[in-house]
């Protein structure tokens, strides 16, 4: 079987409408016609998809952070000007709980209102990544928004991933570094 992406996620939750809301109000998801008690559906903004994001009632309470489950999903967005706004609107929703450099990737991290993380992505685009695995890279280091934009630009697109030979070449530069 060959992967090509996620092409949806859904989600147990102690609110639909609520959930739904949240989902819609701060990460620009919209709801779709059809739903049906006991559940939502909701699509990308920017996203021709039937559904991202499916929204059903849980029957029981969530389980503690470190449970077996999920960790977290993440939604890619196409530009840093997005991450920024994305941002702002995490913040005014008490969501967002960290921001991280995780070289080829520039990540912000938040939760829902039960308590599922996220994480928003937007990922250097191919013919740039080779430029943030050099020498001395970390893997993990504190998202600066700001000096991401005057590298790259706000309005840059991002990903998606399509050079796996690329990827291989990166994956394997970070292996000999560890």
């Amino acid at each position: 079987m060959a992967i090509r992406s996620l092409n949806h996620a859904v989600l147990f939750v102690s609110d639909v409408d609520v959930s739904a809301q949240f989902y819609c109000d701060v990460l620009s998801f919209e709801r779709l016609p059809f739903d049906f008690p006991g559940g939502a559906f909701l699509r990308g903004a920017a996203s021709a998809n039937d559904h991202d994001l499916g929204l059903f009632q849980a029957s029981s309470p969530r389980a503690g952070d470190g449970a077996v489950g999920l960790y977290h999903l993440a939604w890619e967005v196409e530009t840093l000007a997005e991450m920024v706004a994305t941002k702002e609107r995490l913040q005014a929703a008490s969501a967002l709980r960290g921001m991280s450099n995780h070289a080829g990737t520039k990540a912000l991290y938040a939760r829902d209102p039960d308590g599922i993380e996220f994480e928003v992505t937007w990922l250097v685009p191919d013919a740039l990544l080779a430029a943030e695995f050099g020498p001395g890279f970390a893997p993990t280091s504190p998202l600066d928004l700001d000096a991401e934009i005057r590298r790259y630009g706000a309005d840059t697109p991002g990903g998606p991933r399509t050079d796996r030979a690329l990827m291989a070449a990166l994956m394997a530069r970070v292996a000999g570094a560890q």
